[in-house]
């Protein structure tokens, strides 16, 4: 899956959420706003488990990957998006 959020709280610690998507064992940060995971859980499921490391007013989007991409210069290894997209 591809994760996004978007922060509309000043201030916000994010490291909980972070963790909390670490929890699934195969990650990637791709970029500052933008996670990738693998899982066998539904779309709906990771989106609940995680929007409760969220603010109230975030934003969070959640896409199941597998089709054709894409990127630039991403934060993590090319190596695991060739793999695991």
């Amino acid at each position: 899956y591809i994760i996004s959020y978007e922060s509309l709280s000043s201030g916000q610690d994010y490291k909980s959420f972070y963790n909390a998507i670490k929890s699934y064992g195969s990650w990637a940060h791709i970029s500052k706003f933008v996670w990738a995971i693998v899982t066998d859980d539904k779309a709906s499921e990771v989106r609940e488990n995680l929007k409760s490391f969220l603010n109230p007013k975030d934003r969070i989007f959640v896409i199941r990957s597998g089709g054709e991409a894409a990127w630039k210069d991403v934060v993590c290894s090319s190596e695991w998006l060739k793999k695991n997209l």
